[in-house]
């Protein structure tokens, strides 16, 4: 790191672990950097995260011990803002914060330097609330009850901005967000995706799609349902989350859930895929890089983070819009497309821990050797 009298004491905050998605794998690799760091999470659901996260022993909030957290944690956002701030980090020279909602805002001590890895700006209550909590997702009275918390926890997000030192974003889609909503400017540093372990093999795919994802609103897979419909291709979707049952009802003979799967199957499900879809706008998405790496092609809405990951016809196909006939096209042209698995393979190589860990490392020493002169990025 720096040349100190003592290494500096990290804690890293994330916002809950309850399992290992996109942001989890984020997490993973920087435990596997400082081994030697708390952790400190709003929520932890025992045996929930990757062992290398379990071994710095996760300290939770009060809210892990309430009932029904594991599925319930979603319903006290509100809560999120009182409790993140009190965690005490005041032994720590260093705090490092993987936020997508409430981790970012953290209260540190005035010597200690914060550095956020910012996933995205919350997306439910600035551009998103709409998918979230709009009509079809909650009554009116829900919404005029929930909407001034949401426009407070706005306020409170943008208010608490400054607590970080410097901000790192998963994407230039997400450092303009950053921009729009904190006023910061930021440093992208792509996530890390493990392209040893996902990787080709011999197997030869069939004409099907594939979702891998939470099942919530944003993800936009009742999107993928109904294009798959549309292109007559069957689907395999991999996840749960509190959309399913919607999903299940709306889906046809032709979609088959898996629920969680471990990696190796969902790896054996990205070689076997002819594509694999991302229906919703991606903050950056390390479910396309993956299947990339497993040289599968994506097809997808051309926004958000899969324009920095996905290059149209080469290794995939971006449509026009959002929309499922759109999609459907997509999806059509990937499976009917002669795609080189070699070189989207390739493509997918850029996007490596190596990559990450030194891009990682550099920052935060750059914020610690910059800390005696005051520099706030």
């Amino acid at each position: 790191m720096t040349a100190t009298d003592r290494a500096p004491r990290i804690a890293l905050v994330h916002d809950w672990l309850t399992g290992m998605r996109g942001g989890e794998k984020v997490l993973e690799a920087v435990c596997g950097l400082f081994p030697g760091a708390s952790l400190f999470t709003l929520v932890h659901v025992p045996g929930g995260a990757s062992p290398a996260i379990e071994r710095l022993g996760p300290r939770a909030s009060v809210l892990s011990s309430l009932p029904g957290i594991r599925r319930g944690y979603r319903y006290l956002l509100p809560l999120f803002p009182t409790v993140i701030e009190q965690f005490d980090l005041d032994e720590y020279d260093l705090v490092i914060s993987t936020s997508h909602c409430a981790a970012k805002s953290v209260v540190r001590c005035g010597r200690a330097r914060h550095v956020s890895y910012c996933f995205t700006p919350m997306r439910y209550v600035w551009d998103q609330r709409h998918a979230y909590f709009g009509a079809g997702r909650l009554g009116p009275r829900s919404r005029r009850a929930i909407w001034p918390v949401l426009a407070w926890l706005a306020r409170w997000d943008a208010a608490t901005a400054h607590r970080v030192d410097r901000y790192l974003a998963d994407s230039q889609h997400v450092a303009r967000r950053i921009q729009r909503y904190y006023n910061r400017q930021s440093v992208v540093i792509y996530p890390p995706v493990d392209i040893d372990f996902y990787r080709p093999d011999a197997t030869v795919p069939t004409p099907t799609a594939l979702v891998v994802s939470a099942l919530v609103p944003y993800k936009r897979v009742d999107v993928a349902i109904e294009a798959c419909r549309q292109a007559g291709v069957p689907l395999r979707i991999i996840g749960h989350g509190p959309e399913e049952a919607r999903l299940r009802a709306m889906a046809g003979p032709g979609v088959e859930f898996l629920g969680n799967c471990s990696s190796a199957d969902i790896r054996r499900c990205y070689r076997e895929a002819g594509v694999v879809l991302l229906p919703g706008e991606e903050d950056f998405g390390i479910v396309p890089v993956e299947a990339q790496a497993c040289g599968r092609p994506v097809a997808a809405p051309g926004v958000g983070g899969v324009l920095e990951t996905v290059i149209d016809g080469v290794t995939g196909v971006l449509s026009p819009s959002g929309s499922p006939e759109a999609l459907a096209g997509a999806i059509r042209r990937a499976l009917d497309g002669h795609f080189d698995s070699t070189i989207i393979r390739q493509h997918a190589e850029a996007f490596g821990y190596e990559r990450f860990s030194k891009e990682f490392r550099s920052a935060i020493d750059e914020t610690l050797a910059a800390a005696a002169g005051e520099t706030s990025w």
